[in-house]
């Protein structure tokens, strides 16, 4: 029986099943190159997990397999093959075009001569060189094993660096509950790669927050707030739906003894909290036992990642305490001109145009927080005139407009930035595109955009409700008098956008009727 007969039923790729493994690539010409070297690693485990074969008989071959498996270990690069300098291609390939330069490529070449070692050593980034006639099967098995050992070197290097990133990302904006997600989720990545690497991992928290908030829950209920794994999707799900049995039973213990339990496979972690009962960090799929200094960077992490918790629970609720009382304070305004949901209404209208217009989150909220200020002006003007349901007369209406200028003065010199924008939108908010408003005469984008929002959702909805001195305008009706405003009192862009989104200005009104007593019933 011939050599060719021994591996005439093996496939092409080598699938290792049950366990995962090392992906190795094997770039040659040689059909029998391909078959001796994997007849030499056929029992090669290394760390638990064997080898996965994949073969390349050409350069151009090659690029596209390493294209579909970024996750390659190691390359065992042939040099000549369709061409003389073949391999080089791939390696310079990999290196520059896939611009990966964690792979390991192991050059082996039959003929020294055409690509001296010297030479390739210094004008490629590869990171050994080898003869075919000196690769053994032992020394095969030895350059594969310390090979193997830099590339699982190199990618727990870049796992950290990759947690560390997060983290200095999240870091810009800490105390906002998406940046928190991001901040725990990159510890979460740094800790199970310090640890040999986890398959799932959990934190889980009493507080009702999240990037899916849990209502009308009790508190001493835990919730997952952010997972990897099998715990991806689970965000805002109860603990006693995801976890059951024995790891149930180890979150309890975890959080009555206030300790970190650790199983074969998996360890829960208490982080304390001088705010609420703590929070857990399930970690499973643990590749290993843990030393000493696994346990410690984990006390560490329990010990500190709930203080960073606590103050965005604590800034958030600073944050929703200064956000109901601005919008109690607007709905009061609003109360006392005659009543209505005029304030919500407009917020929701200048949501849905700056967002249309561009703004970034950061920005609508800011907007969204100030507009229920932008009439605090008219505090300083008379109920009679306010509420008065004839035509004003023209002194009548010069007080009136005194309002932009009292709303601003009130508000002027506060550092807070929605307060800040508070003021330039009760001065500003009456501004015309054309230059033809008051108090000072701006035009186009002199006027700032926050204003130009505020005034066309301010009219807009104004028009569309029931008021003291006039019946609701049909939407057509309003719509039609905004088109001809357009490029006059308003910005074009912005009644654009507005006529393009008449469905969702709709569900706005459906959602906050006014429900203000009829005329017969005052």
């Amino acid at each position: 029986m011939s050599d060719e007969l021994l591996f005439l039923d093996e496939s092409e790729e080598d699938v290792v099943t049950g366990r995962s493994t090392w992906k190795v690539l094997i770039v040659d010409d040689e059909p029998e190159v391909h078959a001796v070297t994997k007849l030499a690693l056929s029992d090669f485990v290394f760390q638990e997990k064997g080898i996965e074969f994949i073969s390349a008989y050409t350069g151009a071959e090659a690029k596209d397999i390493f294209l579909e498996h970024p996750d390659i270990a190691i390359v065992l690069l042939d040099v000549v093959m369709e061409t003389d300098d073949a391999g080089l291609q791939v390696a310079d390939f990999i290196r520059n075009d896939a611009n990966n330069h964690f792979t390991r490529i192991i050059l082996r070449t039959g003929q020294p001569g055409q690509a001296p070692e010297k030479d390739v050593i210094i004008n490629y980034d590869i990171n050994d060189y080898k003869s075919k006639t000196e690769l053994t099967a032992q020394k095969l098995f030895t350059v594969v094993i310390s090979t193997l050992r830099s590339y699982r070197d190199i990618m727990v290097i870049e796992e950290n660096r990759q947690g560390l990133e997060k983290i200095i990302e999240a870091s810009a904006d800490l105390f906002s509950i998406h940046s928190l997600e991001s901040f725990i989720d990159g510890i979460i990545q740094q800790l199970s790669s310090l640890l040999g690497g986890t398959q799932d991992a959990a934190y889980i928290t009493s507080a009702v927050a999240g990037p899916r908030p849990i209502d009308n829950q009790s508190s001493s209920d835990f919730y997952v707030f952010t997972g990897k794994g099998d715990f991806a999707d689970d965000e805002g799900r109860p603990l006693e739906s995801v976890l059951r049995g024995d790891q149930l039973e180890s979150c309890r213990r975890a959080l009555r003894e206030r300790e970190i339990v650790y199983e074969d496979e998996y360890l829960v972690a208490y982080c304390n909290s001088k705010t609420m009962r703590g929070s857990l960090l399930y970690l499973s799929g643990l590749p290993r036992k843990l030393t000493k200094t696994d346990k410690h960077l984990l006390e560490i992490f329990s010990q500190n990642v709930q203080i960073a918790f606590d103050n965005v629970l604590l800034t958030k609720d600073i944050e929703d305490t200064q956000r109901e009382i601005v919008e109690r304070l607007g709905q009061a305004l609003e109360k006392q001109m005659g009543g209505g949901k005029h304030i919500q209404r407009m917020a929701l209208i200048c949501e849905l145009l700056g967002r249309e217009y561009g703004l970034e989150k950061e920005e609508l909220d800011i907007l969204k927080l100030a507009v229920p200020l932008h009439d605090v002006g008219k505090l300083r003007i008379p109920e009679s005139i306010l509420l008065k349901p004839g035509k004003l007369n023209e002194e009548e209406q010069a007080i009136v407009r005194n309002h932009a200028e009292f709303g601003y003065e009130l508000l002027k010199d506060s550092r807070r930035p929605i307060i800040k924008t508070a003021a330039l939108l009760a001065r500003d908010h009456h501004e015309y595109w054309d230059g033809n408003g008051y108090p000072r005469g701006l035009k186009g984008e002199e006027i700032h955009l926050y204003c130009r929002i505020t005034s066309l959702a301010d009219v807009f909805d104004a028009l569309h409700a029931r008021r003291c001195y006039k019946d609701a305008w049909s939407l057509d009706k309003v719509l039609d008098t905004i088109r001809q405003q357009r490029g006059r009192q308003f910005d074009p862009r912005l009644v654009d956008i507005l006529l393009a989104n008449r469905d969702k200005l709709e569900a706005i009104a459906f959602a906050y009727p006014d429900d203000l007593p009829q005329e017969e019933d005052v």
